[in-house]
């Protein structure tokens, strides 16, 4: 247990309100968006500037805690979840763009700004940054580093990893990294910048962002294309790639998702389909044009039941923001909603919608499958009762058997959302003995004594793991 003089040391150098100690009060930072998991902290920190993490660490390693790095808690795979209790530094109060450079066309921001904040400033500079987690109006700077979080958008501008030009940050001992900056060409030396995006807190605290900017894309247009079976949506899907066209944004939702994102956002569309897709293609004007004429072309030969083009931008935004409610609006079915993250390459796509339906109807569950399937990357989500011992042990041989489908066909099974604990052993299944102990070896040379973000990724050799942390990950899948 943290001592009372570390909490007035804390107190004293960080103020009151930026510490939190009292059971009730840290209630809240015991868990982040994944079902059943949650594990309270001793202290909650959050510091406002860099002195104050260097403080806060320093007390952590003095107390013999465990140091755990937040954002806003909008995680899918318990990656902020203080399994061994310890400190949680919550970084949302570092929180300012400290540079919009428009020569260099980069931002600089502090980890606790949140992504949908720097796309629009820099949309105010004229100026673009497209990744764009579906936690976007709340995720911050540093979780999506942490996560190399992805979005609707990935398929053409790509995931976070793509836009981070440079890190600063804290390691377990104090000592400071600097990694990457604004120069486009930069091969000196071992890539930590690559090594810390991804990384999920368990290398150090990110705490200072630069990354680059784009020129918006000069015009778009918005299809939205309806079906009578899942399987020719991701025959659509293959088609449209096969045809050299690579959308902007291209999502997919099946009938369970339709339903309840109408049931939610009442927005007209039509309950009976099997599946739609929302199709956003950009660019030139004279792209765009030649683009939307092959997407459709595409639509009919495989006979998508509707086609339709969004009427203006107010249309196609509303289009756009009705598919990143599907989460919100399946949520609200059951009481426990347990949403994966099973990536193929979409040549696999029309057979995965097939094996979910299959999986479905075996274990008798009620599932909803959204996501991004322009990039393959597809969020079955179980509507279930974690109260329900028997449901959940059928939900979770549900995704045992789709995670050996898709790692049978080259898939991951994280396209967007980490590891953390929820996915630790379909890790090991996929990169092997091998490859986990590389991580490890990673990891030790990082954090040797294993004090930053324990537990999560893998377990075993961890010196921080304990076995009740497996029942907590037993049940959060």
């Amino acid at each position: 247990m943290i001592s009372k003089t570390a909490i007035d040391h804390l107190v004293g150098n960080l103020g009151p309100k930026n510490v939190l100690h009292e059971k009730e009060d840290l209630l809240v930072l015991g868990y982040d968006s994944t079902p059943g998991v949650h594990h309270l902290p001793e202290v909650v920190v959050y510091p406002t500037c860099l002195e104050q993490v260097l403080f806060a660490l320093e007390i952590a390693r003095r107390e013999g805690l465990p140091i755990v790095p937040r954002g806003s808690g909008t995680g899918l795979s318990g990656g902020s979840v203080p399994v061994e209790g310890g400190m949680v530094v919550c970084l949302t109060r570092m929180n300012r763009i400290l540079e919009i450079d428009e020569e260099n066309l980069t931002a600089t921001c502090e980890a606790g700004v949140v992504t949908l904040d720097l796309f629009n400033a820099a949309a105010e500079k004229g100026l673009f940054y497209p990744p764009d987690p579906g936690s976007q109006k709340v995720s911050t700077l540093g979780g999506n580093i942490a996560e190399n979080a992805g979005g609707l958008r990935g398929l053409k501008y790509g995931v976070t990893r793509d836009y981070v030009m440079a890190l600063k940050g804290v390691l377990a001992d104090g000592g400071l990294i600097q990694t990457g900056g604004k120069a486009v060409k930069d091969v000196a030396g071992y890539s930590f910048r690559d090594l810390m995006v991804g990384s999920e807190g368990t290398l150090g605290l990110i705490t200072e962002v630069t990354v680059k900017l784009i020129p918006p894309p000069q015009a778009k247009r918005t299809f939205l294309a309806y079906f009578d079976d899942i399987r020719t949506a991701g025959e659509a899907v293959s088609r449209i790639i096969a045809a050299r066209i690579i959308p902007a944004t291209l999502e997919i939702m099946d009938r369970m998702t339709i339903n309840c994102v109408e049931d939610y956002a009442g927005i007209g569309l039509p309950r009976q389909m099997a599946a739609l897709l929302l199709i956003e293609v950009d660019g030139h004007p004279a792209v765009v044009a030649e683009e939307a004429e092959a997407v459709e072309k595409v639509l009919r030969e495989v006979k998508a039941a509707e086609v339709h083009a969004a009427r203006g931008e107010a249309e196609a935004a509303s289009l756009a923001a009705a598919r990143r409610t599907a989460l919100s609006a399946l949520a609200r079915v059951s009481p426990t909603t347990i949403l994966e993250d099973a990536t193929v390459a979409r040549s696999h796509l029309a057979e995965t919608f097939g094996e979910i339906e299959r999986l479905t109807k075996k274990y008798q569950l009620k599932v909803g499958t959204f996501g991004h399937a322009g990039d393959g990357n597809l969020h079955p989500t179980a509507l279930a009762d974690e109260r329900d011992a028997e449901e959940m042990k059928r939900v979770h041989a549900f995704f045992d058997e789709l995670y050996e489908f898709v790692l049978a066909r080259g898939g991951t099974v994280s396209g967007e959302h980490g590891i953390g604990l929820a996915k630790k052993t379909y890790l090991a299944r996929q990169i092997g003995e091998g490859g986990v102990k590389v991580m490890k070896r990673i990891k030790q040379a990082f954090d040797p004594q294993g004090i930053l973000n324990p537990g999560k990724i893998f377990d075993e050799g961890d010196p921080c793991t304990r076995p009740d942390v497996e029942e907590g990950f037993r049940v959060s899948h």
